[in-house]
C-alpha cells in the first residue's frame, strides 16, 4: 500500500536522492525520477538564470516529481563579507593554505578571498515562479513564511534535520516532511548554524531515526538518512520508523552523476575512511580522508565563514580537479562508502534497492511493482 510519503511527494518508490552540490544535475535528477524516486536538483551557488535553466531542463527530461535543494544557513543570508572577516583569521588560514599550495607548484595567496554571491533569495524566488514539486531545505530549516509561500503554489516541502528539537521546529513551522541525517551521513550536517567541533558529529541514524519518529511521525513522514547504500538499509530503516530513505553517497557512484570520475574512483576504493572536517567550505562535513585535509587539520588553522573558505582554497580544489588528483578536492562521502562497489546508472540504483528492501522485508514498498516493471 503506498505510504503517506508517496502520496505526499506524488513518487512511486520511498527513496530520495540527495541535492549535492556538483553532483545533483538535470540528467542526474530527471533519471532517478522517471525510476519512481524523488530527484533533487542543487541550486546552491547558481545564479537564478541557472537555477530556472535546471528546473526546466528537469522538465523537458521527465514529467516525474522532482525536487530543488539549496542551504539555508545563517551566514548565507546575506552572505558575510570578506571585510568583516578578521585579518588575524584571514592570514591563519592563508597559512595553511599556502603549506598546501607550496607542494602543488601554486603561488601563494596572503589577502581574503572574494566576496560570496548573495543566490540564495533570488535562488528561492526562482523556485517559487516555477511551482516546483519539493522544495528541500538543507543546512537551515525554511521559515513558516516561507513554507506558507510555497504551499500556496502547490509546492512540497523538505527539511532535513540533526535532531529531534529540530525536527519539532521545522514540523512546526509547517513543513511536509523531516528527513533525519545521523552521525553517518555524507557531506554537510543540517545545523543552520555551526555547532563546536564536539557537537557536530551528532547522533547516530539508528538512534536519531526513531527518535525523530516518535517526536513527530504521527504528524508527517519521517525519511532516514546517513550511512545507507542498498536495500539492507532501506530495510531497516522501515523498520525503525522511516517511511523511506534519503540517499546521497550512492547516487555520486553513478553514470549521469556529476561528480568528478577522481571522486567516483576514491568511492570505489577498498577500504576508504571518512573524516569530518571544515577544512573545504568552513561548515562540517563527512568526506574521504585526503592529502588535503590531513595537511589543513595538521596546521590546526581555523576556517573562514560559509563558502569563503571554498573560495579561499578554491585554486587547491581546481587544481585537483584539473589534474585529476582525488587528494587536493573535496570529496563528500558517507560512512556507506564501504558498500559500493560499482557505478552503475542511477535508475539501475534504484532498482536495485527497490528489490533488495523487498526481498528483505518480504513483501512490495508502495507503488514499486509499477515504477520499476518488477
Amino acid at each position: 500500500m503506498p505510504t503517506p510519503l508517496l502520496d505526499t511527494l506524488g513518487i512511486d518508490v520511498p527513496i530520495l536522492q540527495s541535492g549535492m552540490g556538483g553532483v545533483a544535475g538535470p540528467e542526474l535528477v530527471a533519471t532517478v525520477s522517471s525510476a519512481g524516486a524523488l530527484g533533487t536538483l542543487a541550486a546552491l551557488n547558481l545564479s537564478p538564470e541557472r537555477v530556472r535553466a535546471g528546473i526546466r531542463t528537469v522538465r523537458d527530461l521527465t514529467g516525474a516529481a522532482f525536487g530543488v535543494n539549496i542551504w539555508l544557513h545563517d551566514e548565507l543570508q546575506p552572505p558575510i563579507a570578506p571585510s568583516e572577516l578578521s585579518s588575524d583569521r584571514v592570514a591563519e588560514v592563508q597559512a595553511a593554505l599556502n603549506g598546501v599550495r607550496s607542494q602543488l607548484g601554486l603561488e601563494p595567496v596572503l589577502g581574503a578571498p572574494s566576496a560570496t554571491p548573495d543566490l540564495v533569495g533570488a535562488a528561492l524566488e526562482v523556485m517559487v515562479e516555477e511551482r516546483i514539486p519539493v522544495f528541500c531545505a538543507a543546512i537551515g530549516l525554511p521559515s513558516a513564511d516561507l513554507v506558507e509561500r510555497f504551499h500556496r503554489v502547490g509546492s512540497r516541502v523538505v527539511a532535513m534535520v540533526a535532531s529531534v528539537g529540530d525536527a519539532l521546529d521545522a514540523v512546526g513551522r509547517g513543513v511536509d516532511v523531516v528527513v533525519a541525517q545521523g552521525a553517518e551521513a555524507g557531506g554537510h550536517r543540517s545545523h543552520g548554524t555551526k555547532p563546536a567541533r564536539r557537537d557536530a558529529r551528532g547522533t547516530g541514524t539508528i538512534a536519531l531515526v526513531p527518535a525523530v519518529v516518535d517526536a513527530v511521525g504521527g504528524r508527517v513522514p519521517v525519511v532516514a538518512a546517513g550511512g545507507i547504500a542498498d536495500g539492507r538499509g532501506l530495510a531497516a530503516a522501515l523498520m525503525l520508523g522511516a517511511q523511506g530513505v534519503l540517499f546521497g553517497t550512492r547516487f555520486v557512484a553513478t553514470a549521469e552523476s556529476g561528480a568528478h570520475d577522481a571522486w567516483k574512483r576514491a568511492l570505489l576504493a577498498p577500504g576508504s575512511a571518512t573524516v569530518l572536517t571544515d577544512a573545504f567550505t568552513g561548515q562540517w562535513a563527512r568526506s574521504l580522508d585526503n592529502a588535503y585535509v590531513r595537511a589543513y587539520e595538521a596546521s590546526g588553522a581555523a576556517t573562514l565563514p560559509s563558502l569563503l573558505q571554498t573560495r579561499a582554497a578554491n585554486d587547491v580544489f581546481e587544481h585537483g580537479r584539473a589534474h585529476g588528483d582525488a587528494d587536493f578536492m573535496p570529496l563528500y562521502a558517507g560512512e556507506s562508502a564501504a558498500l559500493i562497489e560499482d557505478l552503475p546508472s542511477s535508475a539501475e540504483v534504484v532498482r536495485r534497492i527497490v528489490a533488495e528492501a523487498e526481498a528483505a522485508l518480504g513483501r512490495p514498498l508502495g507503488r514499486a511493482s509499477e515504477a520499476t516493471g518488477g
